[in-house]
């Protein structure tokens, strides 16, 4: 499976980053805590997409957002809490 665009909509003070592959929506929302913190709730991957990477690779956009825009990272979400635990090099966001 050819992987998507991840994209991003962000709000006043939420937002997501989210992919579509064939019909399956994949997401990882968040909230904001100031102007310097994101807070990272949720990640919904559907069976569809489970095992392709997508959940991982919509946490490292979130991390590669956080470092371009100045933010900390706040993992809430168990499963971004572990990606992050497994890679070292994206711990600098915490």
């Amino acid at each position: 499976m050819t992987p998507s665009i991840i994209l991003h909509e962000d709000g006043d003070t939420k937002g997501r980053f989210w992919t579509e592959t064939k019909g399956a929506v994949a997401e990882l929302t968040y909230s904001k805590a100031g102007s310097a913190m994101i807070i990272i709730d949720h990640t919904s991957v559907p069976d569809a997409l489970r095992g392709t990477g997508t959940g991982a690779r919509l946490v490292e956009r979130a991390v590669v957002e956080a470092r371009q825009a100045g933010w900390k990272v706040l993992p809430l979400c168990p499963f971004a809490k572990a990606q992050i635990a497994k890679h070292a090099d994206w711990q600098d966001v915490l």
